[in-house]
């Protein structure tokens, strides 16, 4: 028996195959919310936590190999790799701070693209640059500064905003919008078809 079907085995599939394209190796982790609704979890590579809701029951909480349960989408669930699983995790939903348009999000996300290829190719200042420092220094930059009716400033990095572009989550439409939320000392961009979640200031690993 499929672990997922009717609408949902389209998202699934769609989720875990962006999933598995960037990480071959990732885990997926399979977490039930209740009435009917199921979680799904993955890490992007560069430290990001990427999940989407699906429309889906399973028995408990459950981590397995994105690849092996993205090739049973129709079938029933891969074995299980609890153990593989290293990441706390965000209380979602949080608390939305602020509404950003999706158009904004995508142009956010286009410029960083374009920096990152013209410094490869050019270099910065007319030096060469290695291309893993170039990633990480694009990464931690924060295209987007949030702060909170208390005062509280909430930067929005980019390894946020490329996950929810190279995942697909953000809405295609000028009325289409982004949400920034607040979890502790998560924060995440929650989009359209699945939310991205990054831990400031520390490490993402079960301590």
């Amino acid at each position: 028996m499929a672990w997922i079907t009717g609408s949902g085995r389209a998202d699934a599939v769609a989720f875990l195959s962006r999933v598995v394209r960037l990480d071959p190796g990732a885990m997926a982790r399979l977490r039930p919310a209740g009435q009917g609704v199921l979680v799904l979890w993955s890490r992007l590579p560069w430290g990001v936590l990427v999940c989407r809701a699906l429309p889906a029951t399973v028995a408990s909480d459950r981590t397995v190999a994105a690849g092996d349960l993205l090739t049973s989408v129709d079938g029933e669930l891969p074995a299980s790799r609890d153990t593989d699983w290293r990441w706390s995790l965000p209380t979602v939903p949080g608390e939305a701070v602020e509404r950003i348009p999706a158009p904004d999000v995508h142009r956010v996300g286009a410029a960083a693209a374009e920096t990152l290829r013209t410094a490869a190719a050019e270099g910065v200042g007319g030096r060469p640059v290695g291309s893993r420092m170039l990633r990480d220094t694009l990464l931690d930059h924060e295209p987007i500064v949030v702060t909170t009716d208390a005062g509280r400033r909430i930067p929005v990095t980019q390894r946020l905003v490329q996950a929810v572009i190279r995942m697909g989550f953000v809405g295609p439409g000028p009325q289409d919008f982004v949400d920034v939320r607040i979890s502790g000392p998560w924060t995440a961009l929650a989009c359209a078809y699945g939310s991205a979640w990054h831990r400031g200031g520390g490490s993402l690993l079960i301590g």
